[in-house]
């Protein structure tokens, strides 16, 4: 046994000999909170079809963390604990005992023997970092990507810089505090003199295109600067790729990550927004993605080179810009902790590529259990 509680044995030859016990984390502070829901939702149900013996953990809007028969459905009624089982709890970040505290019952830890935690957690608090290092703490193994990775994966400033220096094809862009919107003016002069319209306007630290704007003039820029500084101090102006196919490709391993078949994105309005992706599904999704071999084989690596250059974990998301004529590729994000409703496209690619999606659980769950096995090969003190 390690210190967490966990027998290195189960780890070897076939990961999952015996029923794990999942604890699925969703719900969070973020303006995600909804899409976590969704996804969790679906993430539950696989995980229950692999016959893994699966513990609901709730996030409310407020932070707090509830566990009881059915924190989702009671989140997602925006229901009070009053009148139903659910408990309020903490996760005790001890090595030695990690586990659910109930905040309610004495301070008694709940035996809580979790071989692996799923984090389903879109946005900041749940997917840049803050859950993963909580759970590197206890010494638990978590799916998906480490605090480092998962803090770039989410701050698209650093994201950019990272991928610049790596030399991958990036639009220009700017980054913007949100103090400086004290003169707007000034702001908008600066982004019309290096970037110029049309441009989007994004928060630096937040996914689902949530506060994400498209600006064709100084007075659409300026108000989608302010909505975007409701979301984040750390605001992304960049220059918008036009005439450009929304190709996205899916990425599951960990040091020797595959790549998905490609897919491509038709959005119903001006771009794929909040409410395309999970509101009104009305976008058109292309699978495979309409671009040549050649550029397929260029986008596959380019998205596995994205993944290993932020040492990411498990699985991402990696979204592309294809110039219609030329087939220009320009790498526009990487996401660490993808939508996983039945409409999402990272699921749909792995289904397009051959790999079910309760057979992409299960292989997140192993892939988690062999990070942190390697993890844990490694001295931190002497």
């Amino acid at each position: 046994m390690d210190g967490a509680g966990h027998d290195d044995t189960r780890m070897e030859g076939n990961l999952l000999a015996d029923r794990l016990r999942v604890g699925v984390l969703f719900g969070g502070r973020s303006g995600e909170h909804e899409v976590s829901l969704m996804s969790a939702e679906s993430v539950i149900k696989a995980l229950r079809e692999n016959k893994y013996e699966v513990v609901p953990i709730g996030i409310g809007k407020d932070g707090k963390w509830l566990v009881g028969s059915d924190p989702l459905k009671s989140l997602r009624e925006a229901a009070q604990m009053s009148g139903t089982d659910l408990a309020p709890a903490a996760f005790l970040p001890d090595p030695a005992k990690p586990g659910l505290v109930l905040l309610d019952g004495g301070g008694e830890v709940r035996p809580a023997e979790f071989d692996v935690i799923f984090p389903v957690l879109h946005g900041p608090y749940g997917e840049d970092g803050c859950i993963q290092g909580m759970l590197e703490l206890a010494g638990v193994p978590y799916v998906g990507s480490g605090v480092a990775a998962s803090a770039v994966g989410m701050d698209k400033a650093l994201m950019k810089s990272i991928f610049r220096s790596h030399g991958f094809p990036i639009m220009d862009y700017v980054v913007i505090k949100r103090r400086w919107l004290s003169d707007p003016e000034a702001v908008a002069e600066m982004v019309e003199r290096r970037i110029g319209y049309p441009c989007f306007v994004k928060p630096a630290n937040l996914g689902s295109s949530v506060g994400v704007s498209k600006a064709t003039d100084r007075d659409r820029l300026i108000r989608g600067l302010r909505e975007a500084a409701r979301f984040d101090r750390k605001l992304l102006v960049e220059k918008a790729a036009l005439d450009c196919r929304e190709v996205e490709c899916s990425i599951l391993g960990n040091d020797e990550p595959e790549a998905s078949v490609l897919g491509e994105i038709v959005p119903d309005g001006e771009f794929y927004d909040y409410e395309s992706k999970y509101l009104r599904g009305t976008s058109e999704l292309i699978i495979p993605a309409r671009v040549s071999k050649e550029t397929t084989a260029r986008i596959q690596q380019l998205a596995k080179d994205a993944f290993l250059a932020i040492d990411g974990a498990g699985l991402a998301r990696v979204d592309f810009f294809v110039h219609k004529q030329t087939e220009a590729v320009y790498i526009n994000e990487i996401n660490t902790m993808p939508g996983f409703t039945h409409i999402s496209m990272y699921p749909k690619l792995w289904e397009a590529s051959g790999i079910s999606y309760p057979e992409l659980v299960r292989r997140l769950i192993e892939l988690a259990l062999e990070r942190h096995s390697d993890k844990a090969s490694s001295e931190i003190s002497r």
